[in-house]
């Protein structure tokens, strides 16, 4: 770690209140124990999943998905975790996979107007994942202090070998 950010950590604790000081460290063990608990109750119903799947003797698309649900809680989890940072992208993808999950269950018994909008929400979503990728990459975010991250800087330097 850098010693100008753990000075600049520390300096940003000594500016807390007295009162935020003690109650900082008790949110963030509610906040892991959370997390914990929802990555223990996912992997539980991905069991669940699966034993269905065994008892049916028969795997459908719409229980892929729900898997493919379940993967990506938990690693958004993982990531939140690990970085601290709940990256908006991971919730995006799972509303598109439960959307078309949604429309492969009930589509029999749709509306072809409900049909088109869980189709045109799917595309917004699918949008907004493509913006929010290009401006990750065209403008990335800077470190706390200003800096690029180390992994931007690599991308920084390869973008201007390559022009």
């Amino acid at each position: 770690m850098d010693p100008r950010e753990v000075t600049e950590a520390s300096a940003s604790t000594h500016k807390q209140s007295p009162e935020m000081r003690i109650l900082h460290p008790i949110f963030h063990t509610v906040e892991v124990i959370g997390l914990v608990i929802i990555a223990i109750v996912t992997i539980l119903a991905g069991i669940q999943e699966v034993m269905g799947m065994i008892d049916r003797s028969a795997v459908a698309l719409s229980d892929l998905l729900m898997l493919f649900i379940y993967l990506e809680v938990l690693s958004m989890v993982i990531i939140y975790l690990e970085s601290g940072r709940l990256p908006i992208r991971i919730p995006l993808y799972i509303a598109i996979v439960a959307l078309a999950r949604y429309m492969i269950l009930d589509m029999k018994d749709m509306s072809e107007l409900k049909i088109l909008g869980i189709s045109a929400a799917i595309a917004v979503l699918a949008l907004t994942v493509l913006v929010l990728r290009y401006g990750h990459t065209k403008y990335p975010y800077a470190t706390g202090d200003g800096r690029r991250s180390p992994r931007q800087n690599n991308q920084h330097a390869i973008t201007k070998d390559t022009k």
